[in-house]
């Protein structure tokens, strides 16, 4: 039986101020073809527009990765990889950063979260990356592909032609799903990625706090206590477990904001989120051009 496998689109976005939209290189995440895939000619793709431009994107069946560049002067070798939200059914690609049959649905955006990662290795010469300083963030639905590459990215998935690691160097989690735990998690997620009746070891296998070791990457987390779509518990039980496991990690918890934020620009106190996000980096990398290298995000270009 085909049954659908809901990928997410990978945006590198590398460190940028200002770009020119129509130069953005468009790498393909899979060349020759998604690993476990089914063939459908009744499967296409579907792009909303709002305003002019793509919101959402729905039905992927070619995975790509746009790369947004700095200008030479702004460049400081940081990449960040961007998994919009969109309950692994759409990607909410306007504020937050594509579906395809498959043999197991579950592995897809997994696979090619870690083809992605390793695809920006792969290009650091050329893209003038710093291979110790790439990271992965993840809004909503976005955030739990984030955090199972960052709990999942040596789980072999696919065949590797290479010994490129795929584990990110640090994460931004923003309102993530977490946990597949029914008492708290984002249903939609959960039904869309493992199915309706999943296995108790299928469950746990895809709730990322029940993964979190001592070498999971630095962790940035922000939510908020009214959040009704994903519950604030999916970062509260992240965090605790990556402190007790001596992972260094920040969370933000806002009383107010509710879910699909993004920036939350001119808002209420979430919208403080970006300038902690750059004042952690700074801090985790004793360095300061993390003011410089997002500004172009922080700026509204996810809004």
């Amino acid at each position: 039986m085909k049954t659908l496998k809901l990928t997410v689109s990978l945006v590198l976005f590398t460190v940028v101020s200002t770009i020119a939209l129509s130069q953005n290189p468009v790498l393909k995440v899979w060349p020759t073809g998604v690993p476990g895939s089914v063939k459908s000619d009744s499967w296409t793709e579907k792009a909303t527009e709002t305003n002019g431009v793509v919101s959402r994107y729905e039905k992927v069946t070619d995975p790509t990765i746009t790369v947004f560049l700095p200008t030479a002067e702004k460049a400081t070798g940081t990449a960040v990889l961007i998994c919009p939200g969109g309950g692994y059914g759409v990607l909410a690609f306007d504020h937050e950063g594509y579906a395809l049959i498959m043999k197991d649905k579950s592995v897809g955006p997994l696979q090619d979260a870690q083809e992605a990662l390793r695809i920006i290795r792969r290009n650091r010469e050329h893209y003038k990356i710093n291979p110790d300083k790439i990271g992965v963030i993840g809004f909503s639905a976005g955030g739990h592909l984030a955090s199972t590459l960052s709990t999942h990215y040596a789980e072999k998935v696919y065949e590797v032609k290479d010994t490129i690691s795929a584990r990110p160097d640090f994460s931004l989690l923003i309102y993530p799903v977490i946990t597949f735990d029914a008492s708290f998690t984002h249903a939609g997620s959960r039904k869309n990625l493992i199915g309706d009746n999943p296995s108790q070891a299928t469950i746990d296998h895809f709730s990322n706090e029940l993964q979190v070791n001592a070498k999971t990457p630095p962790a940035f987390l922000v939510h908020s206590s009214d959040d009704k779509a994903v519950p604030v518990k999916n970062s509260l039980v992240y965090y605790e477990n990556l402190v007790k496991n001596n992972v260094t990690a920040e969370m933000h918890i806002f009383q107010k904001g509710g879910h699909g934020y993004g920036l939350s620009v001119g808002k209420g106190t979430q919208s403080a989120w970006p300038g902690l996000c750059i004042k952690w980096l700074n801090e985790i990398f004793k360095s300061c051009f993390f003011s410089a290298a997002l500004n172009y995000f922080l700026s509204g270009s996810l809004r």
